[in-house]
């Protein structure tokens, strides 16, 4: 009986910590996609209005449209101010909303999931879920960025054809001028920004690992 209880306390621990690292995910997911100062930053930085051949205010004016499109709850189909659209260029946009609004709502179910298999854990004295959380937290985003670091572009190309069926995000100018404002190296920024807010995460869930552990060993 002792030894079940323990290989349930073991995978009860191993389960939570899964959830503890997907809920860092969608959370830094779902928090840089609506941090608008990224791209307000990238504007310049990249050069966007130079390169693209529009003003910064139009350029705004249509991310921030294009942000709202992709908010939790926001029903209605998206129409740029500004900017043409093709039939597959909006069939994309409603397939990449579908993936932000399912980061944002598994971001929503997991908190109070985890909050409560967070009580859980600290009245079984097991702290095995923060250090499968952590270790997961470090070791995805190092090894994703080691691969970003080898070669970005193949992780974009492999990440859209892994989450898309098609190749509509493959965007022509002509017909979908928005590409010219949407540069990959923002993207690179997001994924890099995603990364150290997931690497960040975990290191709390480190942290709290060895705090909780003195407290048990004193206790």
């Amino acid at each position: 009986m002792m030894n079940k209880n323990k290989r349930g306390i073991t995978l009860f621990g191993l389960l939570l910590g899964i959830l503890l690292f997907l809920l860092a995910v969608s959370v830094s997911v779902t928090a840089v996609l609506h941090c608008r100062a990224i791209y307000y930053a990238d504007i310049s930085l990249l050069h966007i209005p130079e390169t693209s051949g529009y003003s910064e205010e139009l350029i705004r004016r249509n991310y921030d449209v294009l942000i709202d499109y992709n908010t939790i709850g926001y029903e209605g189909d998206l129409s740029f101010p500004d900017l043409a659209m093709s039939d597959s260029g909006r069939i994309h946009f409603e397939e990449v909303k579908r993936v932000f609004d399912l980061f944002a709502y598994m971001a929503l179910a997991l908190a109070p999931v985890c909050a409560a298999g967070l009580v859980i854990s600290r009245r079984l004295r097991s702290r095995l879920c923060l250090l499968t959380g952590g270790v997961l937290g470090l070791a995805v985003p190092a090894l994703l960025g080691l691969l970003t670091a080898v070669s970005w572009d193949t992780v974009f190309v492999s990440f859209h054809q892994l989450v898309f069926r098609n190749d509509f995000w493959i965007f022509d100018w002509r017909t979908d001028p928005v590409i010219l404002i949407l540069p990959d190296t923002f993207f690179l920024h997001c994924a890099i920004l995603i990364f150290a807010l997931v690497f960040l995460l975990s290191i709390l869930m480190l942290i709290f690992y060895k705090i909780t552990g003195k407290k048990i060993i004193s206790g």
